[in-house]
């Protein structure tokens, strides 16, 4: 049960599916928490956290490659290294 709390299951919903109510998880929590010094909640907050910036970076980066393309595309106009209007607009 803990693992599944430590892999991001909420602790209600590992209540609803052993049977077991909340206050007990805690208590197992607290435990595993004296035992190990750190419990199942800390590990699955850091988990989402590092989940959620994973996606931060991975949609900032993707962010910056079209920027740049975009600043390649506008100095390639500015150049002139287009000849016409619809091989700009192909490029795109």
């Amino acid at each position: 049960m803990l693992l599944e709390i430590e892999n991001g299951a909420t602790v209600t919903e590992v209540c609803a599916k052993y049977g077991v109510g909340r206050s007990s998880v805690y208590r197992w929590l607290q435990q595993q928490a004296k035992n190990t010094g750190t419990s199942a909640l800390e590990v699955a907050k850091v988990r989402r956290e590092h989940r959620l910036l994973k996606e931060l970076v991975g949609a900032l980066a993707l962010e910056e490659k079209r920027a740049e393309e975009n600043r390649r595309h506008s100095s390639r106009l500015a150049t002139g290294e287009f000849t016409d209007f619809k091989e700009a607009l192909r490029d795109l």
